[in-house]
């Protein structure tokens, strides 16, 4: 017999009455039934009941265990008693007479319940992460994770992509957010910084003849943390293709996704059908106030502008906005007229809570439009409202009015928030779209300097000519986001493979030649030895895991995720250096002076 173990704990079935067995694992729960001792033993397979009774040798000795301890039986299988299977377990029907037992690892008493969710707050959780681990839910997120990455990468190999490994210690580069640094002790002053994506790397595998790259890459970027995303390091799906066009890349990208959803998806989810919509940026901004829309919200925001600057509306607060180029939008809130006066007030309070005046609102009952900004719109203009928003009896309509950026972006957030009040958002479905011609540059309001709006490695629509002859924020990029329920999964590019049109582009921004040949002389040496076209994509692991485990939280399908304030507790991370090891890397600190309380004392770090 195996020194520890015949079977597995979700393995016995009624097939396997009468054998002796051996199975070790952890004492899940114990449960005394005056004078029955029944252990649910389990390991990352499943539960069984074991059970000792007040005529074993062993009871006095099991009575003791703690749960979590880890233990070996050796014993009889047999059936359950009459009226006492658990049908919500694979081994319901059985149950091992337990004849020997070793104790092989005793347990504190644990911090927290692990057979069942007592509450534990995310910190404790976080500090005693090998015990959460255990809990059914996290196993079962955390196969999920790697079951998908296996589907994945089997979905990429079937299509003919080769899987490669770029470097994690690399150069720093302007990509849009932090570095993490690594000090090189061998080259003292000087800097490895962590890869944000293998951005480069895998456009010089294109350069170097590969004609399909794929890797479940690391990547590094000193960002806050979201319910989305983690703080540090997430993993993508990172592609790329040689001699392609935008379409070559979803026609790859797409089936991939959509077979690891329907793969993966519970019978509570079905994925929409067809192929995924195109969706102009422009359009998107427009309809949805987002360049990552949740296509389950049936609502669509639209401009009513013109009502509001005609001559016989009234209403000067938007008024003096549209006559200083501003714009007013404008989001349908259907089937409301019985709602109470609660209801309106409610958004209008959820507005100024978002730095809004308010969420100023008409609503159409008994064939006259009510509501404090109806008496300034009178019924022509009414009338036109109803014809632009597609209003019908009982619908409101709230309004939005700023500059049109700052309109489309709080429009969004007004539409998604009178969507989830109305209760109208489609339960029960992934609904995919693609986000296309992103913008090549924006103007930064603060410093009104032009810079990339996306990925500056981009190849713009219309190559050099654009790039010389139109205005830099009329010029679109060949440029892609792919979202799924108002998750971003993925931004992607065709890639700018000309060393003339990546100095120019460079150029507009104020990058000069000094400092393309010094963040991205590698890149654009290899462009003037013969570059193909190509593009790819990189779709983040960590979101897909966490739409198909139906998570809220990114951290409850990682293994060991740090905290929203970037450290993990469980190793003691960030952790500080050694005087030794500061002194081997040419490092001195100079750390910001510790913050005075109010009654002058220094502030105790945490």
């Amino acid at each position: 017999m195996h020194a520890y173990r015949t079977h597995k704990c979700g393995e016995l079935r009624e097939g396997h009455i009468g054998e002796e067995v051996k199975l070790s694992g952890w004492v899940h729960r114990v449960r005394d039934h005056g004078g029955v001792l029944f252990i649910d033993l389990r390991d990352t397979y499943g539960v069984t009941q074991c059970v000792v009774d007040e005529d074993s040798a062993l009871i006095n000795e099991i009575d003791k265990w703690r749960n979590e301890s880890v233990i070996t039986v050796i014993g009889k299988v047999r059936a359950r008693a009459s009226g006492t299977a658990n049908d919500k377990i694979d081994t319901g029907a059985i149950e091992v007479y337990i004849q020997e037992a070793q104790m092989l690892s005793t347990a504190k008493v644990i911090p927290f319940q692990v057979a069942e969710d007592d509450g534990a707050g995310e910190d404790i959780r976080l500090r005693y992460r090998y015990l959460d681990l255990r809990r059914e839910k996290m196993q079962r997120n955390i196969r999920l994770r790697n079951n998908i990455i296996t589907s994945l990468r089997k979905r990429m190999i079937d299509q003919g992509f080769q899987e490669f490994q770029t470097p994690i210690l690399t150069a720093s580069s302007p990509e849009g957010a932090r570095d993490f640094l690594v000090p090189a002790r061998q080259h003292p002053g000087k800097f490895y910084a962590l890869p944000q994506a293998p951005q480069q790397f895998k456009q010089l595998l294109m350069m170097s003849g590969f004609d399909k790259y794929f890797q479940i890459a690391p990547c590094f970027r000193d960002e806050d943390s979201r319910a989305d995303r983690s703080p540090g390091e997430f993993y993508q799906l990172d592609m790329e293709m040689s001699f392609v066009t935008q379409e070559d890349v979803f026609g790859v990208i797409e089936p991939v996704l959509r077979g690891v959803f329907e793969e993966f998806t519970t019978d509570k989810y079905v994925i929409a059908e067809g192929a995924f919509p195109r969706i102009p940026y422009k359009e998107a901004m427009m309809k949805y106030g987002s360049d990552k829309p949740d296509l389950r919200n049936p609502l669509e925001i639209v401009d009513v502008t013109s009502v509001f600057s005609r001559d016989d509306v009234e209403f000067k607060a938007f008024k003096n906005v549209i006559e200083k180029g501003g714009v007013v939008r404008a989001i349908r809130a259907p089937s409301v007229g019985e709602q109470p006066r609660s209801f309106f007030d409610k958004l209008n309070s959820w507005a100024q809570s978002e730095g809004a005046p308010g969420l100023g609102y008409i609503l159409f009952a008994d064939g006259e439009g009510k509501g404090p900004i109806a008496k300034f719109v009178p019924e022509a203009a009414q009338a036109e409202l109803r014809e632009i928003a597609g209003l019908e009896n009982g619908d409101a309509i709230f309004f939005v009015c700023d500059k049109e950026h700052n309109a489309a972006t709080f429009a969004g957030k007004a539409r998604d928030k009178i969507c989830t009040d109305c209760g109208i958002r489609e339960e029960g479905i992934f609904k995919f779209c693609w986000i296309v011609d992103f913008p090549m540059y924006e103007l930064d309001e603060e410093t009104q300097k032009i810079d990339f709006s996306h990925n500056p490695f981009s190849m713009p629509q219309g190559g050099l000519e654009a790039l010389e002859t139109k205005d830099p924020l009329d010029i679109l990029a060949y440029q892609y986001d792919i979202v799924c329920n108002g998750v971003e999964l993925s931004s992607g590019a065709i890639r700018n493979h000309l060393p003339e049109v990546m100095e120019k582009a460079f150029g507009i921004v104020g990058y000069d030649q000094s400092v393309l040949e010094e963040k991205f002389g590698g890149m654009l040496a290899a462009m003037q030895f013969g570059a193909p076209p190509h593009g790819g994509i990189a779709p983040g692991v960590d979101r897909i895991v966490m739409l198909l485990a139906d998570e809220p939280n990114i951290r409850e399908i990682i293994a060991f995720p740090m905290n929203g304030a970037a450290e993990d507790l469980l190793m003691g991370a960030p952790g500080e250096a050694s005087p030794e090891q500061l002194k081997e890397l040419n490092i001195k600190l100079d750390l910001p002076k510790p913050k005075l309380e109010s009654n002058g004392e220094e502030k105790k770090r945490a």
